[in-house]
């Protein structure tokens, strides 16, 4: 598929939600081989042990590895390919008189897609490389501190818009808080989670202790940051959607709660694993099954008042079936892959990992068919938005 060119003003920093859902929809496939197929010794699996299993394994886990490692390989360069449109677009744009005007407005925090979606291109070429690349892992203590410099890096890019963006707003006043009537502002503290969520990840699989404990402190650091403004824009939105009605185009902003749950989850149970393993912090597998169930609950309600709230407005019918053409409805993508995967985490650390559920069993079976159900769903929406808002 061919993409658009040259958009110009009409381009909106928004159309990296397109690379970020296709970076997202990479781990849904990644959490098929990091739960259905052994890895032992290994934190995650790699490309030693995924070809151990196309050699040695039963067909249902060759089957697991060849779907999961195609699904991984195909949204890669989906990821790839939407990342490059939109460096090249964003290019343009800043030169338009409309970027200008963004740059002063509440608007602006459509700016924190761009270091949102490059943690998650981090997070995409460590998937990808432990996939594809043969004996990663005997090297990966080197690659952990490179990580890091990338999202420290990523980390001051996201600080510089935000900041520009809240000084100036509590310097000088203007915010519209009334005309601001739905989460949409709640896109930085995305952005914040995902790159703490990235640190976590050497936190947790890094053996060198210095490694582990700086991206252990920089995780929770931007965890605390992100939780602080998040009640803080919480509380803005929803009283001015209750006292004005939604945005009826950023009405998909709702959801956004369930991704910013998801990758907050993940980084706590990443901390507590390398606490765990790194400085002798003892964890209990009911903590994480207490963690899980509180994030799945808390989303599932959030995705539920979502939905209602939507329904009432139509917003599924104009913006994502409909003929209108609104980018804001990309934030349908990362809720879908949000849910997938926090609740790949609360049934196989949650349900299994505290012996509820067998592995394998007809029930744990059972249980995963409506993950498949929001996963394909997932993967139509996003097509069906790719031919409509960016395909030539």
């Amino acid at each position: 598929m061919s993409f658009r060119k040259n958009l110009g003003e009409n381009y909106s920093p928004l159309y990296y939600l397109a690379a970020l859902g296709s970076g997202g929809l990479v781990i849904t496939f990644f959490m098929y081989l990091m739960f259905l197929t052994p890895h032992k010794g290994y934190p995650i699996p790699v490309y030693d042990t995924l070809i151990a299993v196309l050699k040695n394994g039963s067909s249902f886990q060759k089957f697991v590895v060849v779907l999961g490692a195609a699904g991984v390989a195909f949204f890669a360069y989906l990821h790839f390919r939407l990342l490059f449109w939109n460096i090249k677009e964003y290019g343009s744009f800043k030169k338009t008189g409309r970027f200008k005007e963004l740059k002063k407005s509440p608007a602006e925090v459509q700016l924190m897609a761009i270091p949102l979606t490059y943690a998650m291109t981090v997070n995409v070429l460590f998937m990808v490389g432990a996939v594809f690349v043969p004996h990663m892992w005997n090297v990966v203590e080197y690659i952990f501190p490179f990580a890091l410099l990338a999202f420290f890096a990523i980390g001051v890019y996201g600080i510089k818009i935000f900041m520009e963006f809240i000084s100036r707003v509590v310097a000088f006043g203007g915010f519209d808080t009334e005309n601001n009537n739905s989460l949409s502002q709640m896109l930085s503290i995305f952005a914040f989670t995902m790159i703490a969520v990235g640190f976590s990840a050497t936190g947790a699989m890094s053996h060198n202790r210095l490694v582990s404990a700086i991206g252990i402190v920089f995780s929770v650091g931007f965890l605390s940051v992100a939780a602080v403004f998040g009640i803080i824009k919480l509380v803005i939105g929803f009283h001015s959607m209750f006292k004005h009605g939604v945005n009826r185009e950023a009405a998909i902003s709702l959801w956004i709660i369930i991704p910013i749950l998801t990758v907050a989850g993940i980084a706590l149970f990443r901390n507590s694993m390398g606490l765990h393993h790194n400085f002798n912090v003892h964890v209990h597998p009911t903590q994480h099954l207490v963690l899980f169930t509180v994030i799945v609950a808390l989303q599932l309600f959030f995705g539920l008042l979502g939905y209602m709230v939507m329904k009432h407005i139509n917003y599924f019918k104009k913006f994502i079936d409909g003929k209108i053409e609104s980018v804001t409805a990309y934030a349908a993508i990362c809720p879908g892959v949000a849910l997938f995967v926090m609740l790949n985490f609360l049934l196989n650390k949650g349900f299994v990992g505290t012996g509820l559920v067998y592995k394998l069993s007809i029930i744990y079976l059972l249980l995963y068919v409506p993950l498949i159900y929001l996963q394909v769903k997932t993967i139509v929406v996003l097509f069906r938005l790719n031919r409509k808002l960016i395909k030539a």
